[in-house]
């Protein structure tokens, strides 16, 4: 019986080392372990520090670089300059392939440019892709090069992308400065509490004296925390996790997170506003780009990024298919302001439709702008109100008994 040669398996390994004049040298090198390829650079005069294998690529992609939607906003509008310019398309896809410094993105790119070269319509490569490419992307690149104008529905896909990252960047900013707020106040309280009103229970302890209950309340809390900080910290962080995972998987609990969110005080209206905005964006890009009116609202629907404005955009869809006026459709929904539907049936009546959508995402990109810098104007006062009554009570807790004895003395 012939003994089985073992097949040794390849693999690339990055290293970091020191040659033989001291200086510091880092690479990649294939071969099958570690040590062997320790053994490697020895021989060849470099002594390594650190060797380890190299992540492997997950779907054809890095998995150490992360693409993001604005790498795709950009990627869209540099495609989109190369094209009005005059570049053909594989060239330009093989520029920013070999140019850009994100390793996934320069992988990605490069895939696809693979593919079209080997004859397949740009719009069915992107679908691979669909964590990066969505739907309504893909159909407009579709409509762009059945129209045989892929430059001008680049140009279209670029702005759409440029607006809606830049919307999103503003509701982001809008919610992100109260939790931020939020979150530092309850650290701050927290370290008070566990490490600071101790050292005032022990002075207390020599008073003799009945404490105020406002300073016994607080001196039970703190007591509490010391206790069970750990407790504390654990329920906080399993409530944001539960209601994370929960709000992934029940609908119920997403359609009533988003009718919260909309009554809520000034963030309320930005994203009521927001939702406004990238209605009319996606229905004013699908539309000028081709795509017929209800598979533009069915595109308009999944962007709005909110339950209420979702069904009611696929109700206006119905209307719509059943033969009905978009503006009827829309007063009926009871959703989208008078000006917004104003505009909207004065495009349908003069044939604009497109450019008059594209003038309320204008209107209204611009007044969440406004929004968002007010709210932040607003928050400044009410966030030193809310820190001054957390620490100031805190202090005041504290000094009420040391004042109480001052005055019976």
């Amino acid at each position: 019986m012939k003994k089985q040669t073992k097949i040794e398996t390849l693999e690339t390994f990055q290293w970091v080392g020191v040659s033989a004049r001291g200086k510091r040298l880092e690479g990649e090198t294939t071969g099958s372990s570690i040590a062997l390829v320790k053994a490697q650079l020895r021989k060849q005069g470099i002594t390594p520090s650190k060797v380890k294998r190299k992540p492997k690529a997950l779907f054809g992609l890095s998995s150490t670089q992360k693409i993001t939607p604005k790498d795709i906003s950009v990627t869209t509008r540099q495609i989109a300059t190369m094209l009005m310019a005059g570049v053909p398309l594989i060239q330009a896809l093989d520029m920013i392939s070999s140019g850009v410094k994100n390793k996934s993105l320069s992988k990605l790119i490069a895939n696809i440019a693979d593919e079209v070269k080997a004859g397949q319509p740009l719009s069915r490569s992107l679908r691979a892709y669909p964590r990066y490419f969505d739907d309504l992307y893909c159909d407009l690149i579709q409509s762009g090069e059945q129209s045989g104008a892929l430059d001008k529905i680049f140009d279209r896909v670029a702005l759409y992308k440029e607006k809606a990252e830049a919307l999103k960047s503003k509701i982001k900013k809008a919610l992100f400065y109260p939790i931020a707020v939020v979150t530092v106040a309850l650290i701050v309280t927290s370290i008070l509490l566990i490490f600071v009103v101790p050292q005032f229970q022990d002075i207390f302890n020599g008073f003799g004296a009945e404490l105020p209950a406002f300073t016994l309340m607080v001196i039970a809390i703190s007591e509490f925390m010391q206790e069970y900080w750990w407790l504390a910290a654990i329920l906080i962080a399993g409530g944001v996790y539960t209601y994370k995972e929960t709000l992934l998987r029940s609908k119920g609990l997403r359609n009533f997170n988003d009718r919260l969110l909309l009554q809520l005080p000034v963030v309320g209206a930005i994203l009521n506003k927001a939702a406004v905005a990238r209605y009319a964006r996606t229905l004013s890009t699908t539309f000028a780009a081709g795509v017929p009116l209800v598979d533009a609202l069915d595109s308009a629907a999944g962007a709005s990024g909110n339950v209420i404005f979702r069904d009611a955009i696929l109700d206006i869809k119905h209307e719509v298919s059943s033969g009905n006026q978009m503006n009827w459709a829309m007063r009926n929904s009871k959703v989208f302001p008078d000006m917004v539907i104003q505009m909207v049936a004065i495009g349908e009546e003069s044939g604009a439709l497109d450019s008059m959508l594209a003038k309320v995402a204008n209107i209204y990109e611009q007044e969440v702008d406004d929004l968002v810098d007010g709210l932040s104007s607003l928050l400044e006062p009410l966030i030193m109100a809310v820190l001054g009554i957390l620490v100031g009570g805190l202090i005041i807790a504290m000094y009420l008994p040391i004042f109480q004895l001052g005055a019976v003395v």
